[in-house]
């Protein structure tokens, strides 16, 4: 098995000049580069073959003469840094195997490369059910992990095989016996997700208080209840939510034993962040599932991570359509803070790709890609500089909430033409994008692949 780079370290940036900008047809798909330049044959860094895509798709727009659409939104993903994320996952967790939440991002090669790495998958709609097993991943490896769901999909499920279901409620439990009862389920119980970006305990989990209630009813009706799952939040931030978890999980367990069930499996759900966090998280989730639930055991361990296998590795590029001047000195208060600068609009906001400002608490930090003829991708001069030229950056619809950053200074004078770029925009974005005021909700994602290990189980 060809081994992934052990450590992604700073690269030397690049400024690209392209003084012949000229109309090229919208593309997607692969970008393979030319490595050998000038007879260097060393493979490219990630961040390389990242700006290397971005560059060759925005220096063959002309915005003057393109085709209505042509300077769309558009994504590059390095599917290396996803081989590189279950790498990382296999070292920390090594016992805990991963059910990629699909409701993260559905990139179609994103489940391809993962259904190849042997992870399972979490689904919650027939859509995605239907999406992971047009891969040809086998039904054992999917878990139906939406504890309230539509009953023309638990009967679509069991036509298909797919067993593993969730369930934190009586009358979920009478719908599956009525509906599926060769069903294998599993507890959803009730969590502390105060700590987490996006809470789930409002709206899933049964309490401490009423999972005993819930097996005896499960006993009654037949049902066959093989394990218990959590969820501690979507970005969780505590990892003494992942112990208190596994202690309440460790006392279902116990009560699910005293009504005659087999427990089998243990979902400790989302909720881990691709940043330098998680290895504190997985620490204490580790020794928490040594504790209560160790190897001689004979649990299986399972969890869903979403955000952690895509948010850092998916960079959008935006196009400046738009530049209005701030001059109006109530307009500047309100926009600025009371000196003047600069409104860019681009051709995404909160109704698109960005939707993840309103819903997932995200705040992208916008670069600089090109302006001025020159591409800026990792140099110093495409990021934010406090004391340069002001600018707010709004989205292009007409709602007044569509903005993505209320204040940002750059040393360089943007305008219409130019483009920024945004990184870690794997996690809810694309996903969630709308159609609101006719705008697309589907833009191109060029595929590069930093991981040799990842090329070769792609085929590529």
């Amino acid at each position: 098995m060809v081994m992934a780079t052990a450590v992604i370290e700073s690269f030397a940036a690049h400024e690209y000049t392209n003084h012949h900008v000229f109309l090229k047809e919208s593309y997607a798909g692969f970008f393979e580069p030319n490595h050998n330049h000038g007879g260097n044959t060393t493979a490219p860094s990630p961040k390389e073959l990242i700006g290397n895509a971005l560059r060759e798709r925005v220096e063959n727009i002309d915005h003057e003469i393109c085709a209505p659409g042509e300077e769309d939104t558009f994504f590059v993903a390095d599917l290396g840094e996803i081989y590189r994320q279950h790498l990382r996952w296999k070292l920390n967790l090594p016992r805990v195997k991963p059910f990629y939440a699909v409701k993260c991002n559905g990139d179609p090669k994103v489940l391809q490369l993962l259904a190849t790495l042997g992870t399972g998958f979490d689904c919650a709609s027939k859509a995605e059910i239907e999406q992971v097993l047009s891969l040809g991943v086998d039904p054992s490896r999917i878990i139906y992990a939406q504890p309230c769901k539509t009953n023309s999909y638990v009967r679509y499920v069991a036509a298909q095989g797919v067993r593993q279901m969730t369930f934190d409620n009586a009358d979920e439990l009478r719908k599956i016996a009525r509906l599926y009862p060769e069903a294998e389920l599993f507890l959803r119980i009730l969590t502390d997700d105060s700590s987490s970006l996006c809470r789930l305990s409002q709206k899933f989990g049964a309490s401490l208080d009423s999972t005993d209630s819930l097996l005896g009813l499960a006993r009654q009706l037949g049902l066959n209840v093989v394990g218990v799952s959590f969820h501690v939040g979507s970005g969780a931030s505590d990892p003494l939510a992942f112990l208190k978890a596994v202690t309440d999980a460790h006392v279902v367990f116990q009560q699910a034993a005293a009504h005659g069930f087999e427990m089998k499996t243990l979902d400790v759900g989302g909720g881990f962040c691709s940043d330098s966090t998680f290895e504190q998280m997985a620490g204490v989730l580790r020794d928490a599932l040594d504790e209560y639930f160790p190897a001689h055991s004979g649990i299986n361990l399972i969890a869903e991570p979403g955000r952690y296998y895509v948010s850092s590795a998916f960079t959008i590029a935006c196009h400046i359509i738009a530049r209005r001047a701030v001059e109006d000195p109530r307009a500047v208060a309100e926009t600025l803070g009371g000196e003047g600068g600069y409104m860019l609009y681009v051709n995404d906001g909160l109704y698109g790709n960005f939707s993840s400002i309103m819903f997932d608490h995200q705040h992208p930090e916008a670069k600089v890609l090109r302006t001025g003829g020159r591409v800026l991708y990792n140099t110093p001069a495409a990021t934010a500089k406090p004391g340069g030229i002001e600018y707010s950056i709004w989205g292009p619809t007409c709602d007044g909430i569509d903005r993505i950053t209320e204040s940002i200074s750059f040393d360089c004078l943007l305008d219409a033409g130019d483009w920024l770029y945004f990184e870690n925009m794997g996690a809810y974005t694309k996903c969630s994008a709308t159609k609101f005021n006719g705008f697309p909700n589907e833009h191109d994602v060029i595929y590069v692949c930093s991981e040799p290990g990842a090329k070769a189980l792609l085929d590529l």
